[in-house]
């Protein structure tokens, strides 16, 4: 097992994402840490630490997703109990950071719900966080500890690479994602188009005009998320409808909630390429038009860096070439 100044370095897995962390461990070469965790009848959760963490050098992984407020409560109660059991640090690697579309009061009484979560993970008692992009990069900012916040196009762009696709041209779903699919355009060395699209209520968007030539193209649109696929859906449309030969997508972190699945195998896009962030329910992972890639060797490295106090700053690089 690896050690350093900081301790015995020691991973443990919440219900959340236990094959994320098994495929982690597996980069690592460390065992995974041993935990009991099980529910009460009433839904309360139940967390004993089943190994010695005194001093150690603890990381502790847990994506918030669906059931997010369940897979958030776990993982406070963890980070709790290792505290209490005189952790020296707990990192806590946050996958999936849920709640980040709410990272701004954007109308009257509403609240900043992803500060809330980093108080709370902090209050916690979490030293340091790991976590792979976020939905809006000032997240960090929420956060009174160090955040280590990584990109999945490290991983998304090498398999897009792979396919060879001729005459393609990336597609930002919309303006705030700009900056996401330029650095994919510039990794890809291809052109980019803006959808312009409008947003009425929640989980419902309509596209509405297409800022860039994609006629003849095989677009690919880039997201950090993909929830409902009716934005993608609305996306897909309009590209086709404007010319484009075929059109692909990827993303982050695959939400996938509500009709999605159903969404996805039953439109004209041709693929979703996506990340273990968050695991896939049985219907999607027999979806054919669904790919899913794994960041285990990304965060199993940078938390081997952390461990050793060495650069992460090369695995957080989402301009690389």
């Amino acid at each position: 097992m690896f050690s350093s100044d900081n301790g015995r370095v020691l991973v443990f897995s919440g219900r959340a994402n236990q094959k994320l962390t098994e495929e982690i461990c597996g980069y690592m070469k460390v065992p995974s840490g041993k935990t009991v965790i099980r529910d009460f009848s009433d839904k309360e959760i139940y967390v004993r630490i089943e190994e010695n963490v005194r001093g150690g050098d603890v990381f502790v992984v847990q994506s918030t997703c669906f059931p997010g407020n369940t897979n958030l409560m776990e993982l406070l109660i963890m980070i709790d109990a290792l505290r209490r059991a005189s952790a020296k640090r707990i990192t806590a690697v946050i996958p999936y950071y849920g709640y980040a579309r709410q990272d701004r009061k954007n109308e009257p009484r509403v609240p900043i719900t992803s500060k809330l979560i980093a108080d709370l993970v902090v209050t916690a008692g979490a030293d340091r966080v790991l976590t792979v992009d976020l939905h809006a990069g000032q997240i960090q900012g929420f956060f009174n500890v160090p955040v280590d916040h990584l990109f999945a196009i490290n991983v998304l762009i090498e398999y897009i690479k792979e396919q060879k696709f001729e005459n393609m041209i990336v597609i930002s779903p919309d303006a705030g994602g700009v900056e996401r699919a330029r650095a994919y355009a510039k990794r890809l060395d291809t052109s980019l188009a803006i959808i312009d699209k409008r947003r009425d209520i929640p989980n419902e968007a309509k596209a509405m005009n297409i800022i860039g030539d994609v006629k003849g193209k095989i677009a690919f649109i880039v997201d950090d998320m993909i929830d409902t696929a009716g934005t993608l859906m609305e996306a897909t449309d309009a590209l086709l409808g404007a010319g484009a030969k075929e059109v692909h997508a990827c993303c982050s972190h695959p939400v996938l909630s509500g009709p999605a699945g159903e969404r996805i195998a039953n439109s004209p896009i041709k693929s979703v390429v996506t990340t273990n962030t968050i695991p896939l329910n049985d219907e999607l992972k027999i979806n054919p038009k669904i790919k899913v890639l794994s960041v285990a060797s990304l965060l199993g490295e940078a938390i081997l860096r952390i461990h050793q106090e060495t650069s992460v700053s090369s695995l957080f690089d989402s301009k690389k070439d």
